[in-house]
């Protein structure tokens, strides 16, 4: 069996029991007890990723084509608000007519929606009147 390079992990218990066995006091401060020290170039990178920071969001991307996804007509009556966990574009439409005309053409306005780079996972739309 090949020597390993990193050392063995004990459990806190047995950690503790050894170090009361040899009278070492145990210094690991509390937080290094819960959870391993890692990289700050990979924390960074996962929080840039999800937090979006330095590229562009769906919802960004949605709002810079609504006119061409809508109509001009129409997008001057609404706007998408922002894409929910489950998948749904909520649209603010601050007249009805628009939003009968939106429910209308739901389908079609999705297949655009999905078109757009990034916005694949958009699975409905969810009008808001406001």
């Amino acid at each position: 069996m090949p020597p390993t390079k990193e050392p063995q992990h004990f459990s806190r218990a047995a950690e503790s029991l050894i170090a009361d066995f040899r009278g070492v006091p145990d210094t690991t401060p509390a937080r290094m007890r819960r959870r391993p020290t890692r990289e700050l170039a990979g924390l960074v990178e996962e929080l840039l990723v999800k937090h979006q920071l330095g590229r562009p969001s769906p919802e960004q991307s949605i709002r810079d084509h609504w006119p061409e996804l809508v109509g001009s007509a129409n997008a001057a009556y609404s706007h998408a608000a922002q894409i929910d966990p489950r998948g749904r574009l909520a649209v603010q439409v601050s007249h009805s007519v628009v939003r009968n005309e939106l429910f209308v053409a739901r389908e079609l306005i999705l297949a655009r929606v999905r078109a757009l780079p990034g916005c694949a996972h958009v699975r409905s739309l969810l009008l808001r009147s406001g």
